[in-house]
């Protein structure tokens, strides 16, 4: 480990973290990028599948003592963690900000910070998020037998393959690792191949904090074959996949094979369904904070602007005008609001739909181009005027920060249209009628809905219809993910 010019640490020669070791990686090393400046970050370790396999034998090795350590000392551990995590922000969240490219208020808050927090939120979990529901705890009639006593407890589920995505290296495996081991499982957890470092360094909080050797392990690599490995283990019980839909089918294909149980928040094409009488600036500052946060590069973005005709015009004037006015560029700088993409190939992707939708007869009302940086893989936030929802801009996921514009005219028009996706992540609803808004909100086919307003609350269930995940997480709903239910029954 070294310094570069500005002070950061350079990770020189990261190594696997497995069975509670520092091991040198079979496959060696490869760049890790800095989106904003396409200089090198660090070098990151290339897993062999015997290293990765060797992880998944370390998690199950150590699954026995774990799940059988007092709920108390589990929770003590990850409160260490926490501290040490909060006390590590600026160095871990500047990490974050290089790897990427975020920027600095986002890294610390909505990355490191979030981290910390659950770390902290299952440190401190009470009785009754173990519960199951009281009925079913019961003494009643069971058949012919008579009565009989019956007892249903959680059970951890065994050894879990954390697979992350790219878009946040540390609030997205915090929110596998933590509910997971607070509830007795052990871990391996495979970061994305962009931005693995920072994972690495919530595995040093964990091993500072006194995780047993084996608990938690983290192996990296660009090669399909790492991914695989840690999905097919037959030591693997349960995958938690955060990711694309294509690659989610496909770890669901390996999952079957041994019946795995599977938690997966896939893509997303969320609907912000805007009606007449919507405070129009609310709903605008909403969307136009949300689909540029992060370059884009988040499911939970209204992608999709549906709005009633009245009101369509004026939106989308106000959108774009909201749009146009955001900061693009250094992440470093405290007025920076939008940031690179991750890579190069990634930005192309993202322009080429951007161009589709042009040839498609939307209107490019703002964005959509390349600021006068000398660097980094930057884009302009881009709106789409005049769309339908037959676009391809409109059906895919394009994780980036563009977003079509649709109108609609009635009420049960804008519902289908909403509905009308293959996805159903998080939607969203502005109405002055609160009535109608709740209404709306219960016919939309999303695992989520925001009503008036785009923030979450955290201890809400997470998770998506049709293709966008499988299984409900966050809060409470994590510890039951990350758990089997086991019925006792004994003579009455």
């Amino acid at each position: 480990m070294s310094d570069t010019a500005d002070g950061q640490r350079l990770f020189v020669g990261q190594r696997l973290f497995v069975g509670g070791r520092w091991v040198d990686p079979d496959g060696g090393h490869y760049a890790v990028v800095d989106p904003a400046t396409e200089g090198t970050v660090g070098w990151a370790p290339e897993a062999s599948e015997a290293q990765v396999l060797a992880a998944c034998a370390a998690a199950r090795e150590a699954f026995d003592g774990w799940s059988r350590t007092p709920a108390a000392e589990r929770a003590a551990m990850l409160g260490r963690a926490a501290d040490i995590i909060r006390g590590r922000l600026k160095e871990y969240a500047d990490l974050a900000r290089a790897e990427t490219g975020a920027t600095t208020g986002t890294a610390r808050a909505m990355q490191v910070g979030v981290a910390a927090a659950r770390f902290r939120r299952y440190a401190t979990v009470e009785p009754a998020e173990w519960a199951i529901p009281p009925q079913i705890n019961e003494a009643g009639p069971m058949g012919r037998a008579g009565v009989m006593g019956a007892l249903a407890v959680r059970q951890p589920v065994g050894v879990v393959s954390c697979i992350t995505s790219y878009n946040n290296p540390w609030a997205n495996p915090a929110g596998k690792v933590a509910p997971a081991l607070a509830m007795g499982n052990t871990v391996v957890v495979k970061p994305a191949p962009q931005d693995p470092l920072s994972v690495y360094r919530m595995a040093e909080a964990l091993e500072a904090a006194g995780a047993p050797p084996g608990v938690v392990n983290v192996v990296s690599g660009r090669s399909t074959g790492v991914g695989e490995t840690a999905v097919a283990s037959p030591d693997v019980d349960m995958v938690s996949f955060t990711g694309s839909t294509a690659v989610g089918q496909r770890i669901a294909e390996v999952c079957g094979r041994d019946m795995k149980r599977q938690l997966m928040e896939l893509g997303g094409k969320g609907a912000a369904v805007v009606f007449a009488d919507a405070d129009v600036g609310s709903a605008v500052a909403g969307i136009g904070t949300t689909f540029s946060f992060y370059s884009g590069q988040i499911c939970t973005a209204p992608t999709r602007v549906l709005v009633q005709r009245p009101l369509y015009d004026r939106l989308v004037e106000q959108l774009a005008a909201y749009a146009s006015r955001l900061k693009v560029g250094d992440p470093a700088e405290p007025d920076t609001v939008v940031g690179p993409l991750i890579t190069a190939e990634h930005r192309a992707r993202v322009e080429s739909y951007v161009e589709l939708a042009g040839k498609e007869g939307a209107t490019v009302v703002t964005g959509g181009e390349r600021p006068p940086l000398e660097r980094g893989f930057y884009l302009g936030p881009a709106v789409l005027a005049d769309c339908r929802n037959d676009m391809r801009a409109a059906r895919e996921e394009i994780f980036g920060p563009v977003v079509s514009v649709i109108p609609f005219d009635e009420e049960e028009e804008g519902i289908a249209l909403a509905n009308d996706s293959d996805y159903g992540l998080i939607d969203y609803v502005w109405s002055g009628d609160v009535a109608r808004a709740f209404r709306v909100a219960r016919r939309l086919r999303a695992g989520g809905v925001g009503i008036n307003t785009v923030g979450r609350n955290m201890e809400a269930p997470f998770g998506g219809f049709k293709k966008s995940g499988v299984g409900r997480d966050v809060g409470s709903y994590a510890l039951h993910a990350y758990s089997e239910v086991q019925a006792i029954v004994w003579p009455g």
